[in-house]
């Protein structure tokens, strides 16, 4: 279908051609009535969601099998702009089939994801992003009626960015882990401030509680605090640099730090690594691992998790170590 004429087309260049289709054509647009629910022998749903920083709200019809929690049918009315029209059509879509459980898992990412044409090119531009945290919002509000529970408690953590759906413990343990030193490296690995730039500093599109060089600030200061003290600990205990180590030592100094920083980070995931030798490459340490459970399969072995492990190591005891899987 083409584009709206009426709108010059650099500005609907911002919009992929799903949400454009979405917009004209909705296939998930309507209401389940009393009657057509009992048909389906499920209980009938409806959830209203508001946002607040635009004026628009939709309205989530959910038909649920009670004996299975599976939504049967799902419907909306959306009461707001072209592209809330098109992220709730497809919110509305990926409800379909899934568990109530399942369906609160949904994220405003996913249903922007759902819209592009490509994988790679966003279909709506930043400002519109709120449009699919809407969307969102309303999948909890539908499963707090559900479930007769106050949709926050859907809410473990608190949200930095709403737009990426990233909290505020996942952006300080990515942080410390990879070593990030600038709000665009925090972006590249977790997406947050990437639309809607809101919670990057005060200033933007809404006003947050926290913002992310508030984040990034506190963490770097927490960051070469503990470096220091662990530097003063190490020189009050008598503790010998890494290069003035025996192996036995060495083993035994990088081991503490995988238990405390590294371990428990694999273990949640089924995995687990361990120490097989290290060798001086001078003026390189090299430190060979091997990795265990799900980690022996994983393909971030070799790529994300394996700069997580070195970036630590170097971190708490000697930036020139270097951690090879084998």
């Amino acid at each position: 279908m083409a584009k709206n004429s009426l709108i010059s087309g650099s500005i609907w260049d911002e919009y992929s051609n799903q949400v454009v289709n979405r917009m004209n054509n909705p296939k998930h647009q309507g209401e389940i009535t009393e009657e057509k629910a009992a048909e389906l022998g499920a209980k009938l749903i409806v959830a209203d969601f508001g946002a607040e920083s635009c004026g628009d709200a939709v309205r989530l019809y959910w038909a649920v099998d009670e004996n299975t929690d599976k939504i049967l049918e799902s419907k909306f009315k959306s009461f707001g702009c072209g592209t809330a029209i098109a992220s709730s059509d497809v919110m509305a879509e990926l409800c379909i089939g899934k568990t109530v459980d399942e369906a609160v898992k949904i994220t405003n990412i996913d249903v922007e994801f759902a819209l592009r044409d490509t994988p790679d090119v966003p279909a709506v531009p930043p400002q519109k992003m709120h449009c699919s945290v809407m969307a969102y919002d309303v999948i909890k509000k539908a499963a707090a009626e559900y479930k007769g529970v106050d949709m926050e408690s859907f809410e473990e953590e608190q949200i930095v960015c709403e737009c990426a759906r990233v909290s505020l413990a996942t952006l300080k343990e990515v942080i410390k882990i990879n070593d990030l030193k600038t709000v665009e490296e925090i972006t590249d690995y977790t997406k947050a401030g990437a639309f809607c730039k809101s919670c990057i500093k005060p200033g933007g599109h809404e006003a947050k509680d926290i913002y992310l060089v508030d984040i990034l600030k506190d963490v770097r200061a927490e960051m070469e605090h503990n470096k220091l003290k662990t530097a003063a600990d190490a020189s009050a205990s008598g503790q010998a640099s890494f290069d003035k180590m025996t192996l036995v030592q060495r083993i035994k100094a990088v081991d503490a730090v995988i238990d405390s920083d590294i371990r428990p980070m694999l273990v949640m995931d089924g995995g687990d690594m361990e120490i097989i030798d290290i060798k001086e490459n001078l003026p390189h340490y090299d430190i060979y691992i091997r990795y265990l459970g799900s980690c022996s399969g994983c393909s971030s072995g070799s790529t994300g998790t394996l700069f997580a492990i070195e970036s630590v190591l170097q971190q708490k005891i000697d930036e020139n170590l270097r951690v090879l899987p084998i």
